[in-house]
């Protein structure tokens, strides 16, 4: 009975509405509601994760020297790692090891001459930024502690700007001994494999000496501070006595080579102003002085350095990346530090052009005319002093460009290369001393004065770029211009010119001694001489500017015009002329001097000691294997040269230059001295 009731109720009563399965109804208020509930909870959620911090410039700088620090250690490692022979590749056998089997022995004493920028120097005082680097290196070895406060370092790394001594309260000396100069950083050898090679047969300290000195003084001034001449001197004599009187081999590189030229004017000329060596000096205690990569006239780069503290290298960066370099964040401003800095060195001045337009050439004319930059164009065959014939008739050995600008050292403007002497305005710089006055000069930002460029006025700078070139003997007269009190101090210290009589009681003065075209070699005619350096690598030889767009206070208002380039076979690239060289010092700087200047007896070497030509074709690394390469050409990396050292210890070990073979030229250096018109 129960059940019949139960089925009864299901089937006759109203089915139970249940109101969860059913959408209910919402008010639009109540709605508005909930969807700003909704929006302020995903606000705040966004507000909780954590935002990305935006990239700067400064992230961007640290991170790629992190990377190219952590790429170059990663390669040492590896480098040092790694076996010493692999299959299938042979490693030259060092010249030092192959001349000691062919009985090669140390006969005369080596004095090593390093050049500017690659001798260590450490602080002996210093101001409170050096606290904790008293005897450590500001400049050369590690760089670690010093680039954690880098205008601490250029502050000490510069010079008086009156004297060009030591500013008060600072004191930095050159490292003395072979570690002076043996590597410029950890991996980056300069004199280590030249020294290692003299090791293995035979040389140590008591019969190899390196002659370091502070790379930033004047020459004399070396003298006047740390009396490096006169301790030269007497450990050349100290060389001769203990080595069985045998003849010093001098081994000078880059400004080493008229540092050195300058030595042996001052050793035998009398006190106080030189060494008091007397006449005969020379020829008692010096077998041969084998110069590499010599700057005797002087280098374009150094123009261009002392100008807008720029070269080709400089302007390709700024080129790809214009902010880097003249950015102000953290007052970062590198090359108006760096032209402070490099102001106050006279070395730097003692590399500009020596000998004029003579030399350099003029608006029309320059001695390289007719380069061939293809380098692949050219019959790299080898000629010696005797085969002019050859040099002068092979049209492939790179005398096919019909133009050229090389002397046009500074140029403004593109247009300006394609208009004769003719047509462009003269170069008085006369003209620019009435404007040059403290009226509306950079200087009015306020502040201290960084450069000289802040002493003038954008009037005076503008005129100074309207369209005019300037060759090596103009582009004197503008460095005295822009930068007056530099060339005042400078020119107490170094000459330029070229010397119409050599017997003139003037040029008995130091600051004519380290140019060869205003100094005569001494009486020593068992003397031997020699200019070896690379070629066959672009070398910069004149430069295209134009103003700076940057009209800032403490700024550079010149620049390199990277944007312009020549025709395919100009040798005008990136607002540089490139000419035959070793990446730093053209050709014509190098070899002259050995090729015609002191070639036989002429008024600039009377007694006719012997010069000989030793050119070296640069060939980059054929792998990783070799390094900085085995056949190179560039200006430091030469000293790695294979060919370079067999020559040097050879020498070393009693050799002339006749049983070395001679003049060895690859380049067309005896053309180009024979289209000098120099007086000898």
């Amino acid at each position: 009975m129960g059940s019949i009731l139960r089925f009864r109720k299901l089937c006759y009563v109203e089915p139970v509405k249940f109101e969860s399965f059913q959408p209910q109804k919402i008010d639009k208020k109540e709605e508005t509601v909930a969807t700003d509930a909704k929006t302020t909870l995903e606000k705040n959620e966004k507000r909780n994760k954590r935002q990305p911090k935006e990239w700067s410039c400064i992230n961007s700088c640290c991170w790629a020297i992190g990377y190219l620090c952590t790429t170059w250690w990663l390669l040492l490692v590896l480098f040092n790692c790694m076996p010493a022979t692999f299959p299938g590749f042979q490693v030259l056998e060092s010249p030092g090891t192959r001349l000691k089997l062919e009985g090669l022995t140390a006969l005369h004493p080596v004095v090593l001459v390093p050049g500017i920028v690659t001798g260590g120097l450490e602080l002996w005082e210093g101001k409170p930024c050096a606290e904790g680097l008293f005897r450590k290196r500001l400049w050369g070895g590690s760089f670690t502690e010093v680039l954690k406060r880098p205008l601490c370092l250029l502050e000490h790394l510069a010079l008086h700007n009156e004297t060009g001594l030591d500013p008060p309260g600072i004191r930095l000396r050159a490292v003395p001994g072979l570690v002076a100069a043996d590597y410029f950083a950890p991996g980056y050898f300069v004199w280590a494999v030249l020294i290692e090679n003299l090791a293995k047969i035979g040389y140590e300290g008591k019969n190899m000496h390196m002659a370091a000195y502070d790379w930033r003084l004047s020459f004399q001034n070396t003298e006047i501070r740390d009396q490096t001449l006169s301790r030269l001197k007497s450990q050349i004599e100290l060389m001769y006595v203990t080595n069985g009187y045998m003849k010093v081999v001098v081994v000078p590189h880059s400004m080493g080579v008229i540092y050195f030229l300058h030595f042996l004017k001052w050793v035998e000329t009398p006190p106080p102003m030189g060494g008091g060596g007397g006449p005969g000096w020379c020829a008692k205690h010096i077998k041969a002085i084998m110069n590499i990569g010599p700057v005797f006239l002087g280098v374009p780069k150094a123009v261009s350095n002392l100008f807008s503290a720029e070269a080709k290298d400089v302007a390709s960066i700024r080129a790809m990346d214009p902010g880097v370099l003249d950015s102000e964040i953290l007052r970062l401003q590198a090359l108006e530090h760096v032209m402070r800095v490099t102001r106050t060195w006279d070395s730097i001045a003692s590399l500009l052009p020596k000998g004029g337009e003579t030399i350099w050439g003029n608006l029309d004319w320059s001695a390289e005319e007719g380069h061939a930059c293809d380098l692949s164009k050219k019959r790299y065959s080898q000629a010696s002093a005797g085969d002019k014939d050859t040099n002068d008739s092979d049209v492939k050995m790179g005398f096919h460009v019909k133009e050229s600008k090389y002397g046009r050292i500074i140029s403004f403007g593109k247009e300006t290369l394609q208009l004769s002497s003719s047509q462009l305005p003269s170069v008085d710089t006369k003209e620019f001393l009435g404007t040059r006055t403290n009226k509306n000069t950079n200087s009015a930002c306020g502040g201290e004065v960084w450069t000289e460029y802040d002493e003038m006025c954008r009037e005076t700078i503008r005129k100074i770029a309207e369209n005019k070139p300037y060759t090596a003997r103009t582009v004197l007269d503008l460095l005295r211009f822009v930068a007056p009190k530099m060339m005042q101090r400078v020119e107490s210290h170094l000459s330029y010119g070229i010397a119409d009589n050599l017997d003139d009681p003037k040029y008995t003065r130091y600051k004519y001694w380290s140019n060869p075209l205003e100094t005569k070699l001494p009486d020593a005619p068992d003397i031997e001489i020699y200019c070896s350096y690379g070629v066959g690598i672009p070398t910069e030889r004149s430069y295209i500017y134009k103003l700076s767009p940057n009209d800032k206070c403490k700024s550079i208002p010149f620049r390199i015009d990277s944007s312009v380039d020549g025709d395919e076979d100009s040798c005008l690239r990136g607002g540089v002329y490139l000419t035959d060289g070793d990446e730093t010092v053209p050709v014509i700087s190098a070899g002259f001097m050995c090729a015609k200047g002191w070639r036989g007896r002429t008024r600039f070497n009377p007694s006719g000691i012997a010069t000989h030509i030793r050119e070296y074709q640069h060939k980059p690394p054929a792998s990783l294997l070799e390094g900085r390469g085995l056949e190179s050409g560039a200006h430091v990396d030469i000293l790695g040269n294979f060919a370079l050292i067999e020559d040097v210890l050879r020498v070393a070990a009693g050799a002339t230059g006749a049983e070395i073979g001679g003049d060895r030229v690859y380049s067309d250096i005896f053309r180009m001295s024979d289209r000098i018109n120099l007086p000898l």
